[in-house]
């Protein structure tokens, strides 16, 4: 019996063996990133653990369809035990989001509320399973009564309408808060490279192109052409990837740059990019602080230093962050990131016309400067310059 079940089971093959190495993989970060989560106290590195290893659990059902099991085992109950669980992990994408955006994000027992829908449909399917099961003949069978009758008729529909809607609704309300951060980090970071996390970006970009393969290839499936298992194969190859990238990546970056920061302190002014404060309509206390503040940068040169942001500057010049807040935003008609760099950039155009990139290369001025990367030197100097750095070069 055992040779017969090792001949039948596993067959390892072109579409069992790619999901199957990359399905281990991806429980193997789901466990690390379980690991980083003891060490470091920091939630981001749980919610995305069981990202992980609930899209693990979707694929392995999958991988070891590949490998013939449920040809091999004809009765295995494959329909009760095969739990769609994305009612769960969108919502915890959101919040893996919400945990790296938002300073001081703490999981509250209201946020159980958004699981609810996910905790409804698992115990649909537990009732399905105690029922079918005290029915005469489940053992002969591999889909009793009610998954014939109610889970497929109505639940399993009704189940993939609405996970469809609720990733729409959450992919939207989990872009809005990357939007906010960008927005955020920009008014109190002078170098926001390391901060942008692109990484996240991809993220969010990599689940929602799955969705709308997920959506096509249903809507190919019901109203063209009855998909094949193996045409069905490459949105579970492409999930398993999907993976990889998302734990190898997770793991590495530091989540917690944020902590303990409060941005609504920080953006108390609210700056309009279209229409800049006119001197007149400025408080006496915000001139002054203006006139503080400009010395300060032209005679200390804090600007050089590449890790300078709001904490750091009001400290230097005892004040208030939402007071230096106010005054870069209604005073200079600036947010903190422009301001700074805005002195960062005059810095490299007086090296550069003092003939330095005779001694130094441009990123090395750059660096001199204060600008912490190539990549942020050279978008923040066309940003504000109208040309890139090799074209200034040229026109001196």
């Amino acid at each position: 019996m055992l040779t017969n079940f090792l001949i039948e089971f596993p067959n390892f093959n072109l579409y069992s063996t790619p999901l199957l190495i990359l399905v281990i993989q991806g429980l193997v970060f789901s466990f690390l990133l379980f690991g980083k989560y003891k060490k470091e106290k920091s939630i981001s590195y749980l919610i995305l653990a069981f990202i992980l290893l609930i899209t693990c659990y979707h694929r392995t059902t999958y991988t070891i369809g590949f490998m013939d099991w449920y040809d091999t085992f004809r009765n295995t109950k494959i329909n009760y035990y095969l739990i769609n669980f994305g009612l769960i992990v969108v919502p915890l994408i959101y919040f893996y989001v919400k945990s790296i955006t938002v300073s001081d994000f703490t999981f509250k027992k209201q946020h159980l509320w958004h699981f609810v829908p996910g905790i409804l449909y698992f115990l649909i399917k537990v009732v399905i399973l105690i029922y079918d099961a005290n029915q005469p003949g489940f053992s002969e069978t591999q889909n009793g009564y009610l998954v014939q009758n109610f889970q497929w008729k109505y639940v399993d529909p009704f189940q993939s309408a609405f996970s469809y809607i609720q990733m729409i609704v959450y992919i939207v309300l989990t872009l809005q808060l990357y939007a906010t951060y960008r927005k955020n980090i920009q008014q109190y970071f002078s170098n926001t490279y390391t901060l942008e996390l692109n990484w996240m970006r991809n993220f969010l970009l990599i689940y929602t192109l799955l969705f709308i393969y997920d959506i096509g290839q249903t809507l190919v499936d019901m109203t063209i052409t009855e998909l094949s298992w193996i045409q069905k194969w490459w949105l579970q190859f492409l999930n398993a990837l999907a993976i990889i990238y998302i734990g190898i990546k997770g793991y590495i970056t530091d989540t917690d740059k944020l902590k303990g920061l409060d941005f609504n302190a920080s953006t108390a002014a609210t700056f309009n990019s279209v229409s800049v404060t006119s001197e007149p309509l400025l408080s006496e206390e915000v001139k002054k602080n203006k006139q503080v503040v400009r010395a300060y940068f032209e005679q200390e040169k804090p600007y050089l230093d590449p890790d300078l942001n709001l904490i750091t500057l009001s400290r230097k010049l005892k004040m208030s962050r939402s007071q230096l807040s106010e005054v870069i935003n209604d005073g200079f008609g600036k947010n903190f990131n422009d301001f700074v760099n805005t002195y960062r950039v005059e810095a490299v155009k007086q090296m550069l016309k003092d003939g330095k990139q005779e001694q130094l290369s441009l990123l090395g001025i750059a660096l001199e400067c204060g600008f912490n990367s190539k990549a942020t030197f050279n978008r923040v100097f066309k940003k504000l310059i109208q040309t890139s750095p090799t074209e200034y070069i040229k026109s001196l």
